[in-house]
């Protein structure tokens, strides 16, 4: 993103991540680790001391890996949800052509 004066806006470590835990619905699989993974990326953002940043950045990228492994499933329609879908349709039509419709 680029600001009116031409300087690049960078978005925030904390922001980043707390779109990525609203995307792996983290705190409804593991509340706690969310809220580390947030304290974390905090942290990161409010220092400017390089130990510091690469440690918290150490600690936050294994936490994330384990949110993204606990994340639920995206269930997205396969095959034989597409099936089923166009079944009902037909069916629906039929319903609708059988009664008069």
């Amino acid at each position: 993103m680029t600001l009116r004066d031409g300087r690049v806006m960078i978005m925030a470590v904390a922001g980043k991540i707390t779109a990525e835990l609203d995307q792996l619905h983290a705190d409804e699989t593991s509340p706690g680790m969310a809220a580390v993974a947030l304290d974390l990326a905090q942290a990161i953002d409010s220092t400017d001391v390089p130990g510091a940043k690469a440690q918290a950045a150490h600690q936050l990228r294994s936490i994330m890996a384990d949110l993204r492994r606990l994340a639920p499933a995206e269930t997205k329609g396969d095959a034989v949800d597409d099936v089923a879908q166009q079944r009902e349709k037909r069916r629906a039509a039929a319903r609708q052509q059988a009664s008069g419709g």
